[in-house]
């Protein structure tokens, strides 16, 4: 295992506890300011896991034939060595900017995903019942998880339903204009909160846009969204809501009044998911036949 920096320092009197995790530094702290450099960011109910793979040394190398079973799309670091997407790229870049790893490029229509219950999480194209699964038309946005995050299957969430979490990371939905790459990394600032219900179980879509888009100044809320992306919201909403009514299913449903939720919303489910995904990396919940490497 290569030698563990520190990239993160606890600078409060407050209680904190640390754990490595595959060649990680991870400190969990409440009401606590952490520096990274020279700036001081002061973080509440923060699970922070400072990974030791920087998002710019990732590389992406592809295994098998694209749109067949085999296919896959591994992270190596800067030596070659495998990383996993989901837990080896840090969630939090600190002023509210978030890593995203893109899974499907916007207009593409392969449902691509991250393995979460293979060796490194590759991403992969879905499947049912063996065969390749595709969505019924191209999705109009760069669509993809959030690392360090996980919809914990055992908690009933009260404000939604009381819907259980769908086992596994947050999805992002970011509304810039460029394509991005299946693999990218990109920084984003989150806009705004969707619940969806899918089959009873909860599937957040955090709505956020990228740093490098030429709008990402105007936009910080979700007002902002309505307003210099108008329509997008709902057309998001109404995309996720039908898009499995051409299988024969029925829509699916979203809760919180079936509108989206605020920015300060949306990044109360990441840091709550970002938790609950230390809990599974600390194995105080049973991680199943989910990959923790």
């Amino acid at each position: 295992m290569a030698a563990v920096r520190v990239i993160a320092a606890a600078n409060s009197a407050a209680t904190s506890s640390a754990f490595l995790y595959r060649g990680q530094v991870c400190l969990k702290q409440r009401h606590q300011s952490l520096s990274f450099g020279l700036r001081k960011v002061v973080q509440k109910r923060l699970f922070s896991c400072r990974a030791l793979y920087k998002p710019e040394e990732i590389q992406i190398k592809q295994e098998g034939q694209p749109e067949t079973l085999d296919y896959r799309v591994f992270f190596l670091d800067h030596s070659g060595k495998r990383v996993s997407p989901w837990h080896d790229i840090p969630l939090h870049l600190g002023d509210g900017v978030f890593n995203f790893v893109v899974e499907i490029p916007k207009e593409s229509s392969a449902k691509m995903e991250v393995a979460t219950d293979e060796q490194f999480t590759p991403i992969k194209q879905d499947t049912k019942k063996g065969k390749l699964r595709y969505y019924p038309y191209n999705i109009n946005w760069n669509y993809g998880l959030l690392p360090q995050t996980w919809e914990d299957p055992s908690f009933a969430n009260s404000e939604v339903e009381g819907a259980f979490g769908d086992n596994d990371p947050v999805d992002v939905v970011e509304i810039g204009e460029s394509q991005a790459k299946m693999g990218q990394i990109l920084k984003v600032k989150p806009l705004a909160a969707l619940a969806m219900i899918d089959e009873g179980e909860l599937d957040w879509k955090i709505v956020a846009i990228s740093l490098d888009d030429p709008r990402a100044s105007l936009v910080n809320d979700v007002d902002d969204v309505e307003k210099h992306f108008p329509g997008t919201l709902t057309a998001i909403r109404d995309w996720f809501r039908d898009y499995k009514i051409p299988d024969g299913k029925p829509a699916n449903k979203f809760g919180l009044g079936n509108k989206p939720a605020s920015k300060d919303y949306a990044l109360k489910v990441i840091t709550e998911t970002n938790e609950s995904w230390s809990k599974l990396v600390k194995r105080t919940i049973p991680a199943g036949e989910l990959s923790l490497l």
